[in-house]
């Protein structure tokens, strides 16, 4: 035997994924992408066949996805994707501002190129995907783009604060950015996000950043207020 097969394996067993996470990941997914809408009850028989696992490794998965918030069961009814009131989603959007304007602000401080480049190059994606109209896409690339934001704001705990927040936000998020007008809107913003790091001014990419959460929140806002109205008309 040779002494390269000899060695063991640098591989630890925590870097394998569990099927667990790789299922709650799938269903993250799907949450994400709108595939499972706020409020839609998560049948485990259908769950498994889009899966493929058994049934204690889905509810292993839907356990990890109520712990960040997304899913929550409701008494004799069963798992749901969650949804967010209007009170709910003021906090999100005010405690988002703070931290993300601060992630902007030493993004652009730390100036680090690879990270200034995988920005654009998000936004180049992002660009593309909403001018195909490809929601899914757009989603996608908008993740990516907050994503090195955050990794280049080289702050862990920020880090660990905004990523499961980003996860309550997409579901307000795909409200949003289903007005017309808000997507145009918001490829302004975050395109002066991306200029005001690309520069190294922390000042500006700050005021850029929260400029853009407060702006996203007057839409989402008021979708939610609109359709928490049309949900209380009295049946006719």
């Amino acid at each position: 035997m040779s002494r390269q097969a000899e060695q063991p394996s640098t591989l630890r067993i925590d870097d394998v994924p569990t099927v667990r996470s790789m299922v709650a990941q799938k269903l993250r997914n799907a949450i994400m992408s709108g595939t499972f809408k706020p409020g839609q009850r998560l049948v485990e028989r259908e769950l498994c066949e889009m899966t493929g696992v058994s049934r204690p490794s889905i509810r292993e998965a839907l356990r990890l996805l109520e712990a960040d918030g997304l899913v929550h069961t409701i008494p004799h009814r069963g798992p749901v994707v969650s949804t967010i009131s209007l009170e709910e989603a003021k906090q999100l959007y005010a405690a988002r501002a703070v931290l993300e304007g601060f992630a902007g602000r030493e993004c652009a401080r730390v100036h680090d190129p690879d990270i200034v480049r995988r920005i654009g190059d998000a936004l180049v994606k992002l660009k593309a995907a909403t001018a195909k109209s490809d929601f899914v896409a757009t989603l996608e690339a908008k993740t990516e783009f907050y994503a090195a934001i955050i990794t280049g704001c080289r702050n862990t705990f920020i880090e660990r604060m905004l990523r499961p927040l980003h996860d309550r936000i997409t579901l307000l998020r795909i409200t949003s950015m289903s007005q017309p007008k808000r997507i145009n809107k918001s490829m302004r913003e975050v395109t002066a996000i991306w200029r005001a790091i690309q520069s190294g001014d922390p000042d500006l990419a700050e005021r850029c950043c929260v400029d853009h959460v407060k702006a996203a929140a007057v839409a989402a806002l008021a979708m939610i207020e609109q359709s928490t109205a049309e949900a209380d008309k009295p049946q006719t």
